[in-house]
Formats: structure tokens, sequence, C-alpha cells
């Protein structure tokens, strides 16, 4: 359990220098140790260790898990199983004991998977997770150990990574169809109004809680969710944190047909086969002349998103509400 024996020295009081505001992992920890006060050092390590048991999956959130070389039809990809069969590429979210949450090196390697399969003998690309979820969003590790003086520059880089990764998406040129097994969480499901399809398990859910985090929308969903659901019940979505179930999604246009869990992937899968054993070309063709009515305006959304979200997460705000997560992180 490394990383506890920094806060465990000694018996009693904590006496450790506090962290940081910024590195929120190490100050949840130094939190939750000085909340013990004056216990034993056995009783003390029992309790802490009880408190900080989701922190330690966090402070390893970018450690690279162990694959069998057999799973990965594509090489190089440490966050992603990436495969092409039956002229399908599938592109997996694969950080299952992160809740496959989306750190820095998985939005890197989103676009390098969306650039190859753009250029592969495929016909379609599916997007899914590996596990419980679909993916639990933007890791907010992502925003630890972060220093007051790298402030700007990381918000800068942040959204320029952001932008290239939603570009990714809205240039993407083949069929893209997303296969939710489970949960979504904020760009995870902002992004399906770039997808051509979405499937869903009836498991599946789909949350964006970005006034909740001090944040803002990306993905392109403040221009085409009120284009696929109307304002007032994007609104309710953007704006208000609203968690949908997989049949609401789907009344609202945002999921195409929802699923038996039991079934999901024979059901989805079977129909995927037959998607991409249709011409390759007359599905880019078509699918280009849907898209590029609209591409210019995507992209100019999803410029003016990633800005104000550069502003956002330089705001007091949005600083409070991540350091709000990260202490009732170390509660639970």
């Amino acid at each position: 359990m490394a990383g506890i024996g920094n806060f465990m020295a000694t018996e009693g009081p904590c006496n450790s220098p506090k962290p940081g505001m910024l590195d929120f992992v190490k100050k949840a920890k130094w939190d939750a140790w000085n909340s013990l006060g004056s216990l034993s050092q056995d009783n003390a390590r029992q309790e802490y260790t009880k408190l900080v048991s989701s922190l330690i999956s966090a402070e390893s959130a970018g450690r690279k898990k162990d694959t069998s070389p057999g799973e990965s039809g594509h090489g190089g990809y440490e966050t992603l199983i990436v495969t092409t069969d039956n002229n399908i590429t599938k592109i997996m979210f694969n950080r299952p004991e992160k809740k496959n949450a989306i750190n820095h090196k998985m939005y890197r390697e989103i676009i390098n998977a969306l650039q190859e399969a753009a250029k592969d003998d495929s016909t379609i690309a599916v997007f899914t997770g590996n596990g419980d979820y679909y993916t639990s969003g933007n890791d907010l590790n992502n925003f630890s150990n972060v220093q007051p003086s790298e402030m700007k520059k990381m918000a800068k880089d942040a959204a320029e990574l952001l932008k290239e990764f939603v570009g990714s998406f809205i240039d993407f040129p083949k069929p893209l169809i997303a296969v939710v097994n489970g949960p979504a969480v904020g760009i995870s499901v902002t992004l399906l109004g770039l997808f051509d399809v979405v499937y869903a398990s009836d498991r599946a859910t789909f949350h964006t809680p970005f006034s909740q985090l001090g944040q803002s929308p990306e993905g392109c969903s403040s221009y085409l969710f009120p284009k696929i659901m109307g304002s007032a019940k994007a609104n309710e979505i953007l704006l208000f944190n609203k968690k949908l179930t997989a049949s609401e999604a789907c009344a609202l246009g945002l999921v195409n047909e929802v699923f038996p869990d039991s079934t999901f992937q024979k059901e989805v899968w079977a129909r995927l086969k037959a998607y991409a054993s249709l011409p390759k070309n007359s599905l880019a063709v078509s699918k280009q002349l849907l898209r590029n009515i609209e591409k210019e305006k995507l992209h100019a959304v999803n410029s003016q998103e990633c800005e104000v979200l550069t502003e956002r997460w330089l705001s007091d705000e949005c600083l409070n509400a991540l350091v709000t997560f990260f202490q009732r992180k170390s509660k639970l």
C-alpha cells in the first residue's frame, strides 16, 4: 500500500506537513490521517486503511494494466484494446479498475486509434468499455499534483488536447457506433451526439455533472443536445446534472435502441456484423454527405466550448468543487 506509510511514520496525531491544496490525493490522505486524532498506531492504521482504500487506485491511475499479447490486434496501446475483425475496428476503453476513466494517455491513444481506424480496411468503428462501465469520463486525477504556478499552462494544454480529441470524432470519415455496456459519465455522454448510432444495455446510465464540478459542457453537446432532444430537456441534463436511464436516453433520441443486458452483446454484435458487410465506400460517402453540412459549425462549437472550459478550470469555483470531490472521496 505505497503512499500510506508517508503519513503513518509516527503514533498519535499526524505531524506531517500538510500537502498543497492542489495535490488533491495527498491532501485527502492527510486530512483522513489527521482526523484520526490520538488513536493508537495499530487502531489508527486499521481505520486509516479503510478511509483511503479508494485512493490507492486513484494514485495508480496512470499505471499500465497488464494485458495478454493476444488481446489486442493493434499494438502500442496501454489504456485501450483495439482490434479489427469482420470489417469492424473495435476500440475498447480498458481501465476497468478505474471505471475506464479517461486520463491523458487514454485521450492521446483514442486520437491515435481513430486516425488508424480512418485509414484501415474496416467498414465501421465501434467504441465500447471493458468491465462494468462504458467510461466514467474524465479522470479527475488529471487535475491533481498541479502547482499553482502551472495552472495556466495546465488549462491551456488540457484545452488543446480536448479540442484535438473532440475534433477527431467530428472528422472521423466512417460510420461510428457506440456500444454503451454500462454507466457513461461526462465527456463519454456528450460525445454521443457525434456518433452515428448508439446502442445501450438496459443497465447503462448517462450523467453529465458539469455544474456540480464547476465546469461546463464539451463534445459539441451545447449545440447538438438541444438539436437532438430540445432545449428544455438538454438544459436539465447539461445545466442541472440530470442522470438518464437507458430508456430515458432512448426516448430523448440520444440512444437508438436499448437491449436487455443479458442479450446485449449477442444482439448488438450480430447487427454490427451485418452493417459491416455493407459496401464500405457507399457508407463513407453517405456519412460525409450527412456530416459535411455541419462540420464547420461543429468545429466552431468545439473551439468555443474549449475556450470556456479553460476559463472554468482556472476559476476558484472549479478548484473548490474539485477539492470537495476529493475530500468526499477520501471519506468513502
